[in-house]
Parts: C-alpha cells; structure tokens; sequence
C-alpha cells in the first residue's frame, strides 16, 4: 500500500458523481491512515470557500462538509493557485488549513517513491 495519496479533482457540482468520489476516496484512505493530499481545481475549487460544499447535493452520497472535515482531520486540502486567481479566490477567503499552491509543489508530491497519484 502506498504511504502516501495525492488526489486531483477537477470535479465539481458540474460532474457530481466524479466529485463525490474524488472526496469520497480521498476520506476514507485519510480515515485508513494514509497521509493524503487533496488537490481543488477547475470546479471543485468553489469546495475551498466557507458554505459553498454545504450547498452540495448528491443521493446516497456522504455529505461532502463531513468528507472535507475528515480529510482535514488526517490530510491536507491544496487550492491550484492558477485555478484560485481565475475565481478572484484569495488564501483569506478559504477554509481554514486549505492553502494555495501550484503546479511546482504538485509535481514535488507525486514524485517521491511509494506516492500514488489519482486524477478525477
């Protein structure tokens, strides 16, 4: 098993299903004792500001507040810098623990050996 997950989700309300799995996948291996790194772009960035996972809706599917609090709990939550500037996203307007960081550190998690790396 790997010691580390680093997680892409481009997903957001615009492809609920991807999205719920993304964060799905990424709590229940944060949960498992995973180190886990969740990236926020394209869509899902709106998920790094206060409110807006609440607003998320998808049957059967775990709320994604809970998922994200889960994830913060045993992991980190990174917001793409390019994808945060598009939206006028700033680190003060974001969820506490949530940074922002681009494709460099990105690159510098998925290298090292034994990192799985998925991209939803």
């Amino acid at each position: 098993m790997a010691n580390k997950l680093v997680i892409k989700v481009t997903a957001g309300a615009d492809a609920p299903e991807r999205c719920s799995q993304a964060f799905t996948v990424a709590a229940v291996a944060a949960a498992s004792g995973v180190e886990v790194s969740l990236w926020l772009t394209g869509e899902s960035s709106w998920f790094a500001l206060p409110g807006r996972a609440a607003e998320f809706e998808l049957p059967h599917a775990a709320p994604l507040p809970e998922l994200i609090e889960s994830i913060q709990a045993n992991g980190k939550i990174t917001l793409c810098t390019q994808c945060a500037a598009r939206r006028d996203i700033t680190e003060k307007d974001t969820l506490e623990g949530v940074r922002i960081a681009g494709a460099q550190v990105f690159v510098s998690e998925i290298m090292p050996e034994g990192v799985q790396a998925l991209v939803y």
